[in-house]
């Protein structure tokens, strides 16, 4: 059965059309922003991904003070420490995942990495059973000026598929 598009298609504009899927993966970094979205990141990263790498902390140098340098450093899910810049630099987007109520001011230095390489940065906020909104809306008003897409998401199973639309 031809779908949809494929029906309305003429056989002049048919020609245009490419014939076969992307085959370039994305790639995708993952990191989360607090200890209970890092056991949510640890758990997505055993799942099977094109492209994604998952980090599961964060922590900084002061590099040079005169220059206002500021030096980030991830730990991926194995314990490596990989520079902040370089990772975003290598990705095509960036997800942070933070649990809501939680300390995400760390989300304004991930976003300037970002904005410096012209990434996007998408923010995932997990609200947790007890959450109340109060707690929502303080994280929601904390990441959407650091993120270009913000989303309050419901657990595992919606954050792996966010990344799956996402093509980790």
């Amino acid at each position: 059965m031809l779908s949809e598009s494929a029906r309305v298609t003429t056989a002049e504009e048919y020609k245009f059309r490419i014939q076969y899927p992307n085959s370039k993966p994305r790639a995708v970094k993952v990191i989360a922003l607090d200890s209970h979205s890092a056991a949510l990141v640890d758990q997505l990263s055993k799942l099977k991904w094109n492209g994604a790498v998952f980090f599961s902390s964060l922590s900084f140098d002061a590099g040079d003070p005169a220059k206002g340098e500021l030096k980030g450093w991830l730990n991926d899910i194995a314990g490596c420490t990989m520079d902040l810049l370089s990772e975003v630099a290598s990705a095509d987007s960036v997800v942070i995942i933070s649990t809501a109520g939680e300390d995400a001011r760390v989300a304004n230095v991930i976003s300037d990495a970002c904005k410096a390489n012209h990434k996007n940065l998408v923010g995932l906020i997990v609200p947790r059973p007890e959450t109340d909104d109060e707690h929502i809306s303080i994280s929601l008003n904390h990441l959407r000026p650091c993120t270009t897409m913000l989303v309050l998401g419901g657990g595992i199973d919606y954050i792996e598929a966010m990344l799956t639309a996402l093509r980790a």
